[in-house]
């Protein structure tokens, strides 16, 4: 497969595509920035690209529901804590965390399948 092989709209832009050459350690780096620092330090997760994908999946996971509950929250927990520009301004920068967040939340899920050795055929 070359480097122009297909890709499911959410495909990470620094993941190459499934088949190119050295795509599988472009997965786990970006899987690995994903992740906290420490999981570095687990030859497992580099031992088995899939089981980092896995656990990928479930810190994204994690941090969505965190900032799901922010967001819902906000307004009442900050209103007497800052002025109302400044609730404006966060509530702006949880609802963009949000969106990468759901956005990322796909692309693992999309590597984690090519990494399973699904591989995706353009539709016309």
């Amino acid at each position: 497969m070359t480097e122009r092989a297909p890709v499911p709209p959410g495909w990470p832009q620094a993941v190459r595509p499934p088949g190119a050459p050295h795509w599988e350690s472009t997965a786990l780096n970006w899987l690995l920035d994903l992740c906290p620092p420490e999981y570095r330090g687990y030859p497992v997760l580099f031992r088995h690209p899939a089981v980092l994908a896995w656990l990928a999946g479930r810190h994204v996971d994690g941090q969505l529901d965190a900032i799901r509950r922010a967001l819902a929250s906000a307004r009442a927990e900050l209103a007497a804590v800052v002025p109302p520009p400044a609730l404006t301004e966060t509530l702006e920068v949880v609802e963009s965390e949000q969106a990468r967040l759901v956005s990322a939340q796909r692309a693992v899920a999309l590597v984690a399948q090519a990494l399973r050795g699904v591989r995706f055929v353009p539709r016309l």
